[in-house]
């Protein structure tokens, strides 16, 4: 891939994911929470094995360390997804996808715990200014946390530590199966994680899935927002490293917001997006060997 296709596939990943928000916003009103995430994830795991099965040399995982990832994968990074699915009953689409920003920052401490990476003073300052603007977006009130809609932000960021801990998990296991076939099978894992969870909430399948509006949020969240996004995903993070895919992460919440705005006539307050400005300043200061490399500048700053 040439360097000038960068951007343009950058841009088209950040609006793929950044339209899933509104998409779950919009299927929720039709489908129960887990459920529709879990479909979510039949379709894109039958697509994304599908293509496995017919482009990839030894695509089923036999390994132990490739069985660890998948299930790694499967348990947390994608059944954790069940998460924002039940948030986004109360909580905007743009806010979800802001505070979805502090994935990379809740990765970086999932590392040192379980990868034994090291955390710099400077870069401990940068997580903390990324949960500060966090905590500005969900503004708990401690005495209720129950109170509007600061339980499902809350579940926001569980679902951000369950898939920051599913991305180290893989990383863990050192899987050497294909990205896509990795992906894939985890997706399939999830969602029986995801229908189980479902089941035991009590929820059914009702006549509302062939709701046309229910049936084109399914489509697009398990096709083009989930398939087709982690196949362009892969794409530019082995061409060009997880720096310039975890900046992906930080236009996702702009495409989201400004959709939900457009199409949900959502509201996002000043402070949630001062919230916003400081987990990117986190995210910088976390970082900042990662961006000091991607511009070629050098600096005499310990990594993080």
């Amino acid at each position: 891939m040439s360097r000038s296709l960068d951007v343009p596939l950058f841009v088209f990943l950040a609006v793929l994911w950044g339209l899933s928000f509104p998409a779950i916003s919009i299927g929720l009103e039709h489908l129960p929470p887990l459920l529709f995430a879990a479909v979510r994830y039949d379709i894109a795991a039958v697509l994304l094995l599908a293509y496995a099965a017919t482009q990839v040399d030894g695509w089923v995982p036999t390994r132990r360390n490739d069985l660890a990832a998948v299930a790694g994968g499967g348990v947390f990074l994608i059944g954790g997804n069940g998460l924002l699915f039940l948030a986004q009953q109360t909580v905007p689409s743009g806010v979800a996808a802001i505070i979805q920003g502090l994935v990379p920052i809740i990765t970086a401490l999932w590392a040192v715990m379980l990868l034994g990476e090291r955390l710099s003073p400077l870069g401990a300052v940068g997580a903390a200014i990324g949960f500060f603007g966090v905590a500005l977006v969900i503004q708990p009130d401690p005495s209720n946390l129950l109170a509007g809609d600061t339980l499902g932000r809350l579940l926001v960021v569980g679902q951000v530590c369950s898939i920051a801990l599913g991305g180290v998990l893989i990383q863990r296991a050192g899987p050497t199966i294909e990205r896509g076939a990795l992906v894939g099978w985890s997706m399939a894992i999830g969602s029986i994680v995801l229908h189980a969870a479902s089941l035991a909430a009590g929820e059914f399948p009702s006549p509302s899935l062939v709701v046309p509006t229910a049936v084109g949020a399914l489509v697009y969240l398990g096709v083009f927002a989930t398939a087709i996004a982690f196949l362009i995903y892969f794409r530019i993070l082995e061409e060009h490293g997880a720096f310039e895919a975890a900046l992906v992460g930080y236009a996702v919440p702009i495409v989201a917001t400004i959709a939900g705005v457009v199409f949900l006539e959502e509201s996002i307050s000043t402070v949630t997006v001062a919230g916003f400005g400081l987990v990117v300043v986190g995210f910088v200061v976390l970082k900042r060997r990662a961006i000091a490399n991607a511009v070629g500048i050098s600096i005499g700053i310990g990594s993080p």
